[in-house]
């Protein structure tokens, strides 16, 4: 026994040793990486400015721990830098990965600026080697030179070019007696909280081919092949202020904001403020359109995706012909219908100074997943509805005027799949559905150049039917 009783404890000691010793290292050509990616690609950012963060997994599939004897970047003086382990740097050595284990790498890139207007590749490679073995995993990163503009004024005739994106990082405002004019297929870009408010004028006139862009300014992705296009409350939004008059918007793409296009009350219905035309305005924390006690024209239009009114009107005078307003908004239940009309009546007695709601909505559609109207009575107004497709019941009169009710427009919008188009397929009832009687010659074409009497009546809503093949080339 006494000589045993050494055997059995040694033998309960080694069969903890694996546990407090670490693996052994293979030494084996064969035995390598594997990386989740074999190119980390960065989405276009702006010069002189950091890219964010990018991951890369890399993988020991061996059953032994790996020793990696270098990771560096390929080029000297490489635009980007990495993280291992918590250390920042361009040149690693004597990294260990244990037995089917992994490690992560986290990758920055600032570009510098460029001499030219369109984005310029700059391309370098992360070299790993292991067991004598070397591999690489290429980097990719577009820099786009911007023009920044920081608390700016402006004062005189000013005019926005597409050559280059303008990014706005506070606040722009257009005083009064000036004008802004934006080009086709210019870009404006705001960062988080910045706006453009308007005192004077805009003219944002685009073309079907080179609209003008309203947006954010990230550029990347919120997840894979995702943009962050999707993402509401990115910047503020743009406000024509009471003592405006005379603005345009013609094929604008204005979408992620946080109050969206707000139109400051005036009580002055002998001036229009804004004429809308051939325009897609989406995705607001709030209301994509308000408007108080004003003139607004909307000809061609596509509002949708709010999460209170997608159109707020309140009194004044306006016409909206050819338009699409839909709510699929993506964060949050919308708590509002999806257009709200209000001061209609003498009754509305709260601002009964103010002049009552004079409006018509022609040949357009007003669907989505929460409630379409706020008012189901127009008796004694003077607002009418003409040929438009409800998705609700109801029954026409005086102001409802052959309308199309309990209709579902059959838009090719995916909500859960992040995609928007509300282009209409080709079984919808809203084909054929619009009055030509009531389209003005502006409002032939639709906001991609299609013919609205290219094949009978004009479709309902703000986009020509065409083939899904077509169709489904716009979406965001």
């Amino acid at each position: 026994m006494k000589y045993l009783l050494p055997i059995l404890i040694g033998a309960i000691l080694a069969s903890f040793l694996p546990s407090c010793i670490e693996d052994d290292f293979t030494t084996s050509p064969s035995d390598i990486l594997t990386f989740s990616t074999d190119t980390l690609s960065f989405d276009t950012v702006f010069t002189d400015e950091g890219t964010p963060t990018a991951r890369l997994k890399v993988f020991n599939r061996a059953s032994k721990s790996i020793n990696i004897s270098s990771i560096n970047m390929k080029e000297p003086s490489s635009l980007f830098a990495m993280n291992v382990d918590g250390q920042s740097g361009r040149r690693f050595e004597n990294i260990e990965i244990r037995g089917g284990d992994s490690i992560f790498l986290f990758v920055e890139c600032r570009l510098p600026e460029n001499h030219g207007n369109e984005p310029v590749l700059s391309e370098d490679a992360i070299v790993f080697v292991t067991n004598g073995v070397t591999q690489e995993v290429a980097l990719q990163a577009w820099g786009q030179n911007v023009t920044r503009l920081r608390n700016m004024r402006i004062t005189s005739d000013t005019r926005f070019i597409a050559a280059q994106p303008y990014v706005v990082f506070d606040s722009l405002i257009v005083e009064k007696g000036a004008l802004l004019t934006i080009e086709p297929g210019a870009r404006v870009l705001f960062h988080d909280k910045a706006s453009l408010t308007v005192r004077g004028r805009v003219e944002a006139i685009g073309t079907p081919d080179k609209m003008i862009d309203l947006r954010g300014d990230r550029l990347d992705d919120v997840l894979p092949d995702v943009n962050y296009d999707i993402m509401a409350g990115q910047w503020d939004g743009v406000t024509i202020s009471a003592e405006s008059f005379g603005n345009r918007m013609e094929y604008v793409n204005m979408r992620s904001t946080v109050y969206g296009l707000k139109i400051d009350s005036c009580a002055d219905l002998s001036e229009r403020k804004l004429y809308l035309f051939n325009s897609w305005l989406h995705n607001s924390q709030n209301t994509v359109l308000e408007s108080k006690y004003a003139w607004v024209d909307a000809l061609g239009c596509c509002f949708s995706e709010a999460a209170g009114h997608v159109v707020s009107l309140t009194g004044g005078k306006h016409n909206f012909t050819q338009c699409t307003m839909a709510n699929y908004y993506l964060f949050s239940s919308s708590w509002q219908s999806i257009l709200g009309l209000y001061h209609l009546l003498p009754k509305d007695i709260s601002a009964p100074e103010q002049p009552l709601m004079e409006a018509e909505f022609i040949n357009g559609i007003v669907y989505g997943l929460n409630s379409e109207l706020n008012v189901g009575d127009l008796i004694g107004s003077q607002v009418f509805m003409r040929n438009m497709l409800f998705g609700v019941n109801g029954t026409n009169d005086d102001n409802f005027i052959d309308c199309s009710w309990d209709s579902d427009p059959l838009f090719y919008t995916i909500r859960e799949d992040y995609f928007f188009n509300y282009h209409v397929k080709p079984d919808s009832p809203a084909i054929n559905a619009g009055n030509p009687a009531y389209l003005p010659v502006a409002g032939r074409y639709d906001m991609d150049g299609v013919d609205r009497l290219s094949d009978g009546n004009p479709t309902a809503g703000a986009y020509q039917f065409v083939p899904p093949a077509q169709a489904l080339r716009r979406r965001y």
